[in-house]
């Protein structure tokens, strides 16, 4: 029996990512081969040229960014507080600290070798979405990772360090040769790519599809002692 490969191209920043984490789950909730399934989740960059830490609030640097009133970049943010919430997720981005996310991704290359990446992963969201947790800062990063199970000094030692950069790189550079440039982005067995936070639904397809692509049903008996025992074109009247 075949496994699923799911690589997840995401920032801990990225709201649609996180919503795009839940679907995805919840896609997972309905797959019947999802113990067959492993998901992981690649380093992605929404904006490297952020600063470790950014002073002022989310929708400030939003309007900015984009060039737009701040009651613009309120609206945006309602916009998607709505749409986390339909996936039981409690965003309060009025607490958000912006913050370049190269070292959270780091941690999250040594979470990996560790078995403990899904759950960093999520710790980082929720500090991030929900709490107004720093994930630009190192003693906020070692925090959660001792959170999610990892060893607090070890991680401490990582982020003083250089350590995972490369695989970081590697990361970025792999999503430039898939052609992505927005995030998050599903990608499956290497053979199917899903854009954006798309519904579960469509995730679930994709993975059916890709099982049913990696496990072809095998047929056995074809043609010895059927001859009443299946309707074909024509032959059953109904």
């Amino acid at each position: 029996m075949s496994s699923v490969q799911v690589e997840v191209f995401s920032d801990v920043v990225c709201p649609w990512c996180y919503i795009g984490k839940r679907r995805l789950e919840q896609a997972l909730q309905a797959f019947p081969h999802a113990d067959a399934v492993t998901v992981t989740y690649r380093s992605f960059q929404l904006d490297p040229s952020t600063p470790r830490d950014v002073s002022g609030t989310l929708t400030e640097r939003l309007a900015t960014k984009y060039g737009v009133s701040l009651a613009q970049a309120d609206a945006m943010n309602r916009r998607v507080t709505d749409v986390a919430a339909t996936v039981g997720l409690d965003f309060r981005l009025d607490r958000a600290h912006p913050a370049n996310t190269f070292d959270a991704h780091r941690l999250l290359q040594h979470a990996a070798e560790h078995g403990r990446q899904g759950e960093l992963k999520e710790r980082l969201m929720r500090a991030y979405f929900t709490e107004g947790g720093r994930v630009g800062d190192h003693a906020a990063l070692a925090g959660y990772a001792a959170d999610a199970g990892m060893d607090v000094d070890r991680a401490a030692e990582v982020l003083g360090s250089d350590e995972y950069a490369e695989a970081v790189r590697a990361d970025l550079s792999l999503a430039r040769s898939f052609g992505i440039n927005a995030v998050p982005f599903f990608v499956i067995d290497r053979r199917y790519g899903v854009e954006g936070a798309q519904e579960s639904a469509v995730l679930l397809q994709t993975l059916e599809t890709a099982w049913s692509e990696a496990n072809p049903l095998t047929v056995v008996a074809a043609g010895h002692g059927t001859d009443d025992a299946a309707c074909d074109d024509g032959s059953c009247a109904v």
